[in-house]
């Protein structure tokens, strides 16, 4: 299945496993972003409903991208001035494409947080 995303301004094409490198988006490497803004999706030649979609991925890296060199000159008027910038991007990794990917990975989750209230519930009826 594929999608496309739009984000910092710009639209990419994107399938499970994908990497892309985007405008930056607040976060550290290794936690998940959900991107929402999906313009088209589908499989194959058949497009798919857009309505709740979401695309979730992991932040692999926050990076800047290589020095553009920015140089200005008038001639015959000793005018010239000379600035360097950076653009900071972030790279993702997309885990899934579908809002079933994200209902599976947040079931566990909450297992897990239920386990120990029920130790701990246990030895007070013991008592």
């Amino acid at each position: 299945m594929f999608a496309i995303v739009r984000t910092g301004g710009k639209q990419y094409r994107v399938a499970a496993g994908d990497k892309i490198v985007v405008e930056k988006l607040d976060g550290e490497a290794g936690s998940t972003v959900t991107l929402g803004d999906i313009l088209l999706a589908g499989e194959g030649s058949e497009l798919k409903s857009t309505d709740g979609l979401t695309v979730s991925a992991e932040i692999i890296a926050q990076a800047k991208a290589d020095k553009v060199i920015v140089f200005k000159k008038r001639r015959r008027h000793n005018y010239r001035r000379k600035n360097g910038h950076r653009q900071q991007h972030t790279i993702l990794k997309i885990t899934a494409i579908g809002a079933q990917e994200e209902k599976k990975k947040a079931a566990p989750k909450a297992k897990k947080a239920d386990a120990p209230v029920a130790e701990a519930a246990a030895p007070a009826a013991e008592a």
